[in-house]
C-alpha cells in the first residue's frame, strides 16, 4: 500500500461518502480533507459541515460551482442535443468532470498527494472522476475505496451498519435505499425498487415534478428567446442560466413535465434502470431542437444527429477532457451562430410541446413552401428533371434484374 499523508474526497453526505471518511483515516491513518461541490442541491449542503468534520474530516471544502456548470458543461451539452440512448439528458455525467477538476485544484493548493471518490466498481461515476484525474494531474494517487483490497462493505446495507457503529447519520434506509443524486439539470434515482425494471417508481418518490394526472388542468404558454444557441429569456424577462433553469424547473415541474425512466447501458457492461426528474432540461432540449431546424439547413442537421450520438456517449463515458470533445464544441461554435430566435412551448400534464418559433435567421420562406403559386421562385415543372435523376438508379436496376419483389 503506498503511503498517502493528505486525501482530498470528493464528499456528497451521501451514504457512500459518509462511511469513506473514517475508513480512510483507519485503512491509511492520513489527514482527509472534505469537498463537497454545490451544483444546485440547495438545502442538501447545509448540514454538511457539521457532518464532515464528526466524520473525521480535517475540514471541509464547499465549492459553488453553479455559474460554472451552466456555462461550460450544461450549455455545451445542450447545444450539441447531445442525449444519451434517446432518453438520457447527461446531467450527472455532465457534473462528474467538473467536480473533479475542482477537486484535484483543492489538492495543488492543500499539498495532498492523493483523491479519493465514492463511486462503485459498478458504476460510470468512477470512469468519469478517474479521466478527469488523469488528464489534470496523473501524479495523484487515486483511491477507489470500492475497488480497494481493504474495503469489505460489499452492501448498501453493510456500509449502514458501519456509519451506525460510528455514529454516523446517512439519508439512507434499509427500507428507503435508492441512491439519489441532484444538481442544476437534474435529480436522479437509482437502486431499492428501481432494481427491478418491472416495478413503478414510488409516487411518493419524485420531488421537482407533479404527478401529471394533478397538474393543472390549464396548460402553461412560455416563450424562450435564444442568441447563438444560448438561452437568455423566459417570457421577455433576461435571465442568467442559473436563475432561468431554476425558474423553469418551477414552471415546469408543476405541469408535470421532465420526468424519465430509462433501462441503459452503462459502460462497465451491464445494463442499470434511473428514473430522472429534469424538468427546465426537458423544455430546454425541446425549444433548443425547434430553432435548429427552423435555422439549420438539411446537410448541417443531418451532421449534427450524428455528432450528437458521439457527444453523448463522450459526456457519458467521462470523456470530456478530451481532443475530439473539444473539437466538436468548435464546430458547435460555428452552428450555434445561427440559433437566434424565439420559441412558444405548450406545458400540459407531463407534455412539452413546442407550438411556434420565428428567427431572424429562419431559412423557412412561406413563399416557396406555400400550396398557393410560388411564381418564379419555384415551378412544380422543375421537379419532372429532378424526379428522372433522383430515380434513375432504382429504374436501372429494375430494368437489368428485374422488378423489386
Amino acid at each position: 500500500m503506498k503511503q498517502v499523508k493528505k486525501v482530498v474526497l470528493a464528499y456528497s453526505g451521501g451514504l457512500d461518502t459518509s462511511v469513506i471518511i473514517p475508513w480512510l483515516k483507519e485503512t491509511y491513518g492520513c489527514e482527509v480533507i472534505a469537498y463537497a461541490a454545490d451544483l444546485g442541491q440547495g438545502e442538501e449542503l447545509e448540514p454538511l459541515h457539521e457532518k464532515a468534520i464528526k466524520s473525521g474530516a480535517s475540514k471541509l471544502y464547499i465549492e459553488d460551482l453553479k455559474d460554472e456548470l451552466w456555462n461550460d458543461f450544461i450549455l455545451p451539452v445542450l447545444r450539441a442535443d447531445a442525449v444519451y440512448e434517446h432518453k438520457y439528458l447527461l446531467a450527472t455525467s455532465l457534473a462528474r468532470p467538473l467536480i473533479a477538476k475542482k477537486q484535484v485544484e483543492i489538492a495543488h493548493k492543500e499539498g495532498a498527494d492523493a483523491v479519493s471518490h465514492g463511486a462503485t466498481g459498478k458504476g460510470n461515476d468512477q470512469v468519469r472522476f478517474e479521466l478527469t484525474y488523469k488528464a489534470l494531474d496523473p501524479d495523484l494517487k487515486v483511491i477507489a475505496c470500492w475497488r480497494e483490497p481493504e474495503w469489505t462493505l460489499t452492501s448498501r446495507e453493510e456500509a449502514i451498519e458501519y456509519a451506525k457503529a460510528r455514529n454516523i447519520p446517512v439519508p439512507v434506509t434499509a427500507a428507503k435505499p435508492y441512491s439519489m443524486d441532484r444538481n442544476l439539470w437534474h435529480l436522479s434515482f437509482e437502486g431499492g425498487i428501481l432494481e427491478d425494471p418491472a416495478n413503478a417508481p414510488d409516487p411518493e418518490m419524485f420531488l421537482l415534478t407533479t404527478d401529471p394526472e394533478k397538474a393543472p388542468d390549464k396548460p402553461r404558454i412560455i416563450e424562450l428567446e435564444f442568441e447563438n444557441g444560448r438561452p437568455v429569456k423566459l417570457d421577455g424577462k433576461q435571465l442568467g442560466g442559473v436563475d432561468l433553469v431554476d425558474q423553469l424547473n418551477q414552471i415546469a415541474g408543476e405541469n408535470g413535465v421532465g420526468r424519465v425512466d430509462i433501462v441503459e447501458d452503462r459502460l462497465v457492461g451491464m445494463k442499470s434502470r434511473g428514473v430522472y426528474e429534469c424538468p427546465a432540461a426537458t423544455v430546454l432540449y425541446a425549444a433548443h431542437r425547434e430553432l435548429m431546424h427552423l435555422t439549420h439547413d438539411r446537410r448541417t442537421l443531418f451532421f449534427r444527429q450524428q455528432a450528437a450520438i458521439l457527444y453523448a456517449e463522450l459526456v457519458y463515458n467521462g470523456e470530456w477532457f478530451t481532443p475530439i470533445r473539444e473539437a466538436l464544441d468548435a464546430f458547435y461554435d460555428s452552428c450555434e451562430k445561427v440559433v437566434t430566435g424565439k420559441v412558444r412551448i405548450k406545458l400540459y400534464k407531463g407534455n412539452c410541446t413546442p407550438i411556434g418559433s420565428e428567427s431572424p435567421m429562419s431559412l423557412y420562406s412561406t413563399r416557396v413552401a406555400t400550396f398557393g403559386d410560388s411564381g418564379a421562385l419555384y415551378s412544380h415543372s422543375d421537379a419532372s428533371g429532378f424526379m428522372r435523376l433522383f430515380g434513375l438508379p432504382i429504374e436501372n436496376r429494375s430494368r437489368l434484374i428485374g422488378p423489386w419483389k
